[in-house]
């Protein structure tokens, strides 16, 4: 008795290319992937405060570390440890503004009447002797429809004002939170390390520490690179401000300093700082080349600067990070352009650690003779 032809797939019996078949496979998994991922993105934008405690005391932590080991190396307990070393940080902090501060905020109580009298003079300038013909009424009809609209914005904005209090309130929570975990982390970090690398089994544990170590490498790249951004572009906002005979240029330059730390808004804060002081305490004319020098440093720090430095201090390619910072501003605004650098650093070097070969692993791509000993070191990848 014959026997019936078996079925064809049904890709073939609709003629589908096996080509398109596979794409069509792979789509759908690169739905579902895209679908996991707006997940992960929606639980980060309701958690934001606590991711960004955990950032602010992960970077404190990795900067206060040093202290920490040199006071530890001395036998010096645990908890004293972390209390003095975050204590003596907020104490310099509170030092740097109680100086700064002051004198800052003594030279604004003019700013009023300069800033009019600026812009008198380039109203001015505009009607008598610039090339646009532009007569004193337009220029008053000009100013009442500025303030109309002002007017308008500030009633619109009016109903903010309650979710303005609880960002305010979110943010100081967040800060104190980063605190207390700072503090904790300098007292029990590495145990808490040694906890987690219990979780794995046996024959992971080494990598996982290779992992942690690169990691935590990589977060002192970065704020190695960010520190020499802000010395440099303080260093050249504060000579230019002391050169166009501005005062306070010493108190601009760590302000530049220490809003390098923060990309793209940091820089544009502290050149607007810069520009007010320099018009109270120079004039007009002093202003204007400090803009300019400004946006020549924001633009040489945007498009040079930043990814030459962070590039070679977190072993990254500069348009990795130009890609990163501008990736992270888009989806989470100024947090995401924060975190961009350093998590995407952590995430390559990570890779890259994990694709690194252990030492113990011998030429031929046979394990050690203590891998499958209990405490053996080979990581098998």
């Amino acid at each position: 008795m014959p026997q019936p032809d078996p079925v064809p797939p049904a890709r073939e019996r609709v003629g589908i290319h096996p080509v398109v078949a596979r794409l069509g496979a792979y789509s759908w998994w690169l739905i579902g992937i895209g679908i996991v991922g707006l997940a992960v993105l929606w639980v980060v934008a309701q958690l934001w405060v606590l991711l960004l405690a955990a950032a602010i005391a992960t970077f404190l932590a990795r900067a206060l570390d040093p202290p920490a080991r040199f006071l530890r190396a001395h036998r010096w307990p645990r908890a004293l440890v972390a209390a003095a070393v975050l204590l003596g940080f907020l104490v310099v902090l509170a030092g740097i503004f109680a100086v700064l501060v002051p004198s800052i905020a003594s030279e604004f109580d003019d700013l009023g009447p300069t800033i009019e009298d600026a812009i008198d003079d380039v109203e001015d300038w505009v009607v008598e002797d610039s090339p646009f013909d532009v007569s004193r009424q337009d220029i008053e009809e000009f100013r009442e429809q500025a303030d109309e609209r002002v007017g308008d914005v500030l009633q619109s904005q009016s109903g903010t004002l309650v979710s303005g209090t609880v960002l305010v309130f979110e943010v100081f929570a967040g800060v104190l939170l980063a605190m207390v975990t700072t503090f904790f982390i300098l007292k029990d970090g590495d145990r808490f390390g040694q906890w987690f690398v219990g979780r794995f089994p046996e024959h992971r544990r080494d990598l996982s520490v290779r992992l942690g170590a690169r990691a935590w490498r990589t977060l002192g790249g970065y704020l190695k690179g960010s520190a020499t951004l802000g010395i440099i572009e303080g260093f050249i906002i504060g000579t230019t401000v002391w050169l166009v005979g501005g005062k306070l240029a010493i108190p601009v330059a760590v302000v530049t300093f220490f809003a390098a730390f923060v990309p793209f808004v940091g820089a544009i804060v502290a050149g607007v700082l810069a520009i007010l002081v320099t018009l109270v305490t120079a004039g007009l004319d002093g202003a204007i080349v400090v803009a300019l020098v400004a946006l020549a440093v924001q633009q040489l720090d945007n498009d040079f600067l930043a990814p030459w430095v962070f590039g070679k201090n977190l072993e990254l390619h500069p348009l990795v990070v130009l890609v990163a910072i501008t990736a992270g501003g888009t989806l989470f605004g100024i947090f995401g352009a924060f975190l961009a650098v350093p998590v995407s650093a952590v995430i390559i070097n990570i890779l890259a650690e994990v694709r690194v070969v252990p030492e113990e692993l011998a030429v031929d791509g046979s394990p050690p003779p203590d891998a499958e000993r209990p405490g053996g070191k080979f990581v098998q990848d």
